[in-house]
């Protein structure tokens, strides 16, 4: 693994960190301090990940034209800035209008980080570097918690706080992320449009199984939260299991390599694992029920990136490579948005439970529809 490789990985550390330091919380402080309801609770998700619909596509033509190190600084940049915000919001709206700015700072960290790993890798170790890099940032996502749980338990510090606390941590990622600013970038006259779309029309398969990953996703980041804390779960409780759902997803993308020879396989699985985890979550009533759940979900969140990603670059011409990854991280947007969107307001008329009994059962019929399809679930070598 070479220096670029290895300041990037410690960028994903300390953005990770940051991430689970302060993302379990906020929803339960949204609803406990600001009084959100659960439909505002999807709103505010909403808000974070409809930037991701679309600036991924602007950043995938940048990763073409401007050095990468220096994409992946202005993300930092903005997304410390971002939680920093965080610790003085007083409304819902304001709490809105701050993760608009996260959802255009990870648009200018997950392309770039993916560029530059898929630049500095061959096609026989991308997807290892690629998961490693994960790797990375889950074991930061699994520090978070921990730290989380030191400063309001040890230290008695507030959520406010404690959103100071991880802007702080997250700003240090502008400097590894400048470190890594190596290479100059090769200028391609592109202009920017939603071509790079139609390209990821090749990839249906990848798309359903996406959209069900990530909206899911996106329900457990946004409304599990305040979900637990409704079921007795206090926010250090909270924060220990987002613990164990990152010690799931560490051990998982350490397996990457071994399940990446059957790529197919591990994706099915990791549906159905999902899917169990969002029922047990419905009859879960300890937080042992709910770590169990979670570690579940862990496995299946995990392997779904640097498989599918793997599926779509080994089936793309590196001459379009950044263009291929603004549109594959589009489609995660699309997934983040359409989770809290829907799992909010269903939440809200139809009781806590709900949203998680829905998503099993459509988890299950895209599990068996990615059985249908496995063929065309595995990664192929082309030739530039």
């Amino acid at each position: 693994m070479n220096r670029v490789l290895i300041l990037v990985n410690i960028t994903g550390l300390i953005i990770g960190i940051s991430y689970g330091l302060h993302g379990p919380i906020l929803p339960v402080f949204a609803k406990n301090i600001i009084g959100a309801t659960y439909s505002e609770l999807g709103l505010i998700g909403l808000t974070n990940f409809i930037p991701y619909m679309f600036i991924p596509l602007f950043v995938g033509i940048l990763l073409d034209k401007i050095n990468n190190g220096y994409l992946l600084t202005v993300g930092a940049a903005i997304n410390s800035a971002s939680i920093y915000l965080l610790s003085i919001a007083q409304s819902v709206p304001e709490i809105m209008g701050f993760r608009i700015m996260t959802g255009v700072a990870h648009a200018f960290f997950w392309p770039p980080c993916e560029a530059i790993i898929s630049n500095e890798s061959s096609e026989e170790n991308r997807v290892k570097h690629i998961s490693w890099f994960t790797m990375f940032f889950v074991i930061g996502f699994m520090v978070g918690p921990l730290l989380g749980s030191v400063l309001l338990e040890g230290l008695d510090v507030t959520y406010r706080i404690l959103f100071q606390v991880a802007a702080f941590i997250l700003a240090a990622a502008i400097i590894s992320s400048l470190l890594a600013s190596r290479k100059k970038i090769k200028k391609h006259h592109e202009r920017f449009s939603f071509s790079s779309i139609k390209e990821m029309k090749r990839f249906p398969e990848v798309i359903i199984l996406l959209i069900f990953c990530t909206s899911s996703f996106g329900i457990i980041l946004t409304i599990y939260p305040a979900f637990l804390n409704d079921n007795g779960m206090s926010a250090t409780d909270i924060l220990l299991l987002y613990f164990v759902f990152g010690i799931s997803r560490v051990a998982s993308l350490a397996l990457t390599g071994k399940f990446a020879r059957r790529t197919s396989q591990t994706l099915i699985a990791g549906t159905i694992a999902v899917s169990a985890g969002l029922a047990i979550s419905v009859v879960a009533d300890s937080i042992i029920t709910f770590g169990i759940a979670l570690v579940l979900m862990g496995f299946g969140f995990s392997i779904f990136f640097p498989l599918t990603l793997e599926i779509i670059l080994s089936k793309t011409r590196k001459g379009i490579s950044g263009k291929i990854i603004g549109a594959y991280e589009t489609i995660f947007g699309m997934g983040w948005a359409i989770g809290p969107t829907i799992g909010g307001p269903i939440t809200q008329s139809f009781g806590n439970e709900t949203p998680y009994v829905v998503f099993c059962i459509i988890g299950i019929g895209v599990a068996l529809f990615a059985i249908t399809v496995r063929k065309k679930l595995e990664p192929q070598r082309i030739s530039n």
